[in-house]
């Protein structure tokens, strides 16, 4: 049984396992993705109960560009349909939805159903649903430092006053309305164990853990059991379990 009183703060998730799961069944694959949305809004739905303060889910990469115009178009209906038919209940669970990554490559449909859903919920204070849309941790990095390059240049921070926070800050994680911190867990579906370029510099001391199951089929009660793994995990963060 979950223990309720060491819910992590923050987990994240990524979803991997559609195209597997359409291919298993025989569908194209953009049913896969349909199926995997469905998922995601029940794993939205148990976060929230739970009590979970921040969910990161990692929907689409800077490298999944390189996927089919026919995939990539369809995952962004999906999104739409998405936001419309969830945003009221969104609302009505006081639920925020914010973005990580550089959404201003979507196309305008997609952007627009993006920047209603932030909109909307702005003023909500639950569970801060953070969706990584076109987003790369490597460009995430990039963008920290040369925002702090530019920093040293006008002269308002000195070059040798560089910090771990200050980078910290600077990740699309620290400009959150609440900085939602590093993520305690971050789950894996799929059977795959690496983290392809999601959340490299806050996985620093997560615990992961990965899961066979293929996204479409990753249940509530699959997500309850993942916590449960990581709440019999022995977080150490470089010392002894004795000097925590």
């Amino acid at each position: 049984m979950l223990d309720r009183e060491r819910i992590p703060r923050h987990v994240a998730i990524i979803m991997d396992g559609n195209g597997r799961w359409a291919a298993a069944k025989g569908v194209p694959r953009i049913a896969g993705h349909n199926a995997g949305m469905k998922a995601m809004k029940e794993i939205v739905k148990r976060a929230h109960q739970l009590g979970i303060a921040h969910l990161t889910v990692y929907a689409f990469s800077t490298e999944n560009w390189k996927r089919s115009s026919e995939e990539v178009s369809g995952i962004f209906r999906l999104l739409i349909t998405y936001v419309k038919s969830e945003l009221k209940e969104m609302m009505d669970n006081n639920v925020r939805i914010r973005i990580l990554g550089d959404p201003s490559a979507l196309p305008g449909d997609a952007l627009k159903a993006v920047e209603k859903a932030v909109s909307r919920t702005a003023g909500n204070t639950g569970l801060q649903f953070n969706i990584a849309l076109n987003y790369g941790s490597r460009d995430e990095i990039r963008r920290a430092v040369q925002e702090l390059v530019n920093e040293v240049r006008e002269g308002r921070i000195p070059g040798d006053a560089i910090s771990e926070e200050m980078i910290a800050d600077r990740l699309f994680t620290g400009k959150l309305h609440e900085d939602c911190g590093d993520p305690e867990l971050i789950i894996r579906t799929s059977g795959e164990q690496r983290l392809s370029n999601f959340l490299l510099w806050q996985a620093a001391y997560s615990e992961f853990v990965f899961v066979d199951t293929l996204w479409p089929d990753f249940t509530p009660r699959r997500f309850e059991e993942a916590i449960e793994i990581y709440q019999n995990r022995n977080r150490r963060f470089g010392g002894r379990k004795e000097s925590i």
